[in-house]
């Protein structure tokens, strides 16, 4: 971030000096980087002392000192020297989503420093040349922005968050990244209720905003998917009317996002259109579903071939497209950043080929009906097409396996959405369908995909994620194609990562479970 004297970060965030005096304060400069993790704090750094699930970020402030850090942030003092924010009265009660384990509202006085500190920096920031961008979308904007940070990198520094760094942690904590040598600075926002992605805009108001798809991750927090197209729709409208707003018109509820944004609308399409600016000609995927298509762009086209999986990947790919043609790019320099873009993320449509010619799609870190959907789409097609030699023969199909765990917050409708979704898999023809879990979601959806035409042990349900690995150790063959999805509050990832990597002294599936970001 900016370097910033310890005075002046207190005046930024109304806190009190402890344990250090009003001079050295005022001589004593934040240098390094700021973080809530004591074991990443560096020399010059700020550490954030938050509440966390087995420990409080308080209890290791003498740690981050000894490591480098100059000061430490939090809600009482510490013994070190530190810059105290006191939490309000009623602030356990309205404690931010990001911190599930603020009991005395701690930890929701520190990120509200947070997010006035990340304001004050990004502000100047933007006074020298810094252009924010902003991403929003029921899924794939994990996936968006590292295409972002891809295309964006020949135009000059990029700052992004990494993994799905998102929320009121996350977002300030990734504004705090750049530098007056930044040029753009990607931010990613996730909403769990009304006014979150307005809260996110406030601390760091985008020139550029794209928004990607309205559907129902949350539906339990929001209530109705109108309610998610709202709330979605707070990103457009914090854009300035010197700003831009990317849309994706082949959804609906995007498309009527013009109407709530006096920036200039960009509007982009999988098909042209009187109206729309950046679109793909027609789609097609390879072995692997990776999108190639033509890309249309005032007039002017090229080839596109993407390095990520998914027919999905083509209206993030139009939408990062589309901000890089406003940055300045040309449309033969998004080609070639696109065409060089693989899976930055960790867990997200992450596709390995093992020495056996087994293919395992990660895509464990997050999951809703329709990121749920894209998946098995991506799997469908991989085993249609042929597998490296001699594994399957060419032309013949392989089989498919599908390890689904819960989608996590869709409230009263993730009965129905589980049992739609085993359904789905059946349709679409795959092999074999492993339900972990065996609360009532699960149970619908194994009961869907028994009802829908699912016979035998094609679908099989199991207690946890080491039963699931267990079972694909035992009857995975040479050539089969495995898909990993759920909500990451399942911890699916490491059962995937195992799969990948079936070596001696791997960690059990059950040993990791990232709770950052998204769920």
């Amino acid at each position: 971030m900016i370097e910033m004297t310890i005075a002046r970060i207190a005046e930024i965030v109304g806190g009190e000096l402890a344990d250090i005096t009003a001079e050295e304060a005022a001589a004593t400069r934040v240098t390094g980087t700021v973080e809530f993790d004591s074991r990443a704090v560096g020399p010059g750094g700020l550490f954030l002392a938050l509440p966390g699930a087995r420990t409080d970020g308080h209890d290791f402030a003498a740690a981050a000192v000894a490591s480098g850090a100059v000061a430490v942030l939090a809600a009482r003092p510490v013994g070190v020297p530190a810059i105290v924010v006191r939490p309000a009265p009623g602030a356990a009660d309205a404690a931010s989503g990001a911190l599930e384990f603020d009991t005395d509202g701690s930890g929701a006085a520190v990120l509200a420093a947070l997010a006035k500190l990340a304001a004050a920096v990004a502000a100047e920031l933007v006074a020298g040349g810094l252009t924010i961008i902003g991403v929003t979308g029921s899924s794939g904007k994990t996936s968006t922005k590292d295409l972002l940070a891809a295309v964006l990198d020949p135009l000059g520094q990029v700052v992004a968050p990494p993994g799905s760094f998102n929320n009121e942690l996350g977002h300030p904590w990734t504004v705090l990244r750049a530098t007056p040598e930044t040029d753009y600075l990607i931010l990613e926002m996730s909403a769990r209720h009304p006014g979150n992605i307005a809260a996110l805009a406030a601390i760091a108001p985008p020139q550029i905003a794209a928004v990607l798809n309205v559907g129902t991750a949350h539906l339990g927090e929001f209530g109705s998917r109108e309610a998610i197209a709202r709330t979605k729709a707070e990103l457009p409208q914090a854009v300035p009317a010197s700003g831009v707003v990317i849309l994706n018109v082949d959804d609906t509820a995007v498309a009527a996002m013009a109407g709530a944004t006096a920036a200039r609308v960009v509007r982009v399409s999988r098909e042209p259109g009187s109206e729309v600016d950046v679109w793909a000609g027609p789609v097609a995927l390879d072995d692997l579903a990776r999108p190639r298509f033509t890309l249309h762009a005032g007039g002017d086209q090229v080839e596109v071939a993407l390095s990520v999986h998914g027919d999905h990947q083509v209206g993030n790919a139009l939408c990062a497209a589309a901000v890089a043609l406003q940055c300045g790019a040309g449309l033969d320099q998004v080609a070639m950043a696109l065409a060089g873009a693989g899976p930055v993320s960790r867990r997200r449509m992450q596709v390995a080929t093992r020495a056996d010619g087994v293919t395992v799609i990660n895509d464990a870190y997050n999951a809703n009906p329709d990121s749920m959907r894209a998946g098995l789409k991506a799997l469908a097609w991989m085993a249609r097409r042929s597998s490296p030699e001699p594994a399957v023969g060419p032309g013949e199909k392989r089989r498919s396996w599908a390890v689904l765990g819960e989608m996590a917050e869709l409230g009263d409708d993730a009965i129905t959405e589980h049992d739609a979704i085993g359904r789905f898999a059946v349709r679409l023809d795959v092999s074999r369908l492993i339900v972990v879990g065996t609360g009532r979601a699960m149970n619908a959806m194994h009961h869907g995909a028994v009802m829908e035409g699912s016979w035998g042990s094609e679908s099989t349900m199991v207690d946890d994620a080491d039963s699931a690995l267990a079972l694909l150790q035992a009857e995975l063959q040479p050539g089969d194609v495995v898909l990993v999805k759920a909500s990451n509050s399942v911890g699916l990832g490491a059962l995937a990562d195992a799969l990948i990597a079936p070596e001696p002294g791997s960690p059990s599936p059950t040993a990791e479970t990232d709770r950052s970001g998204d769920r």
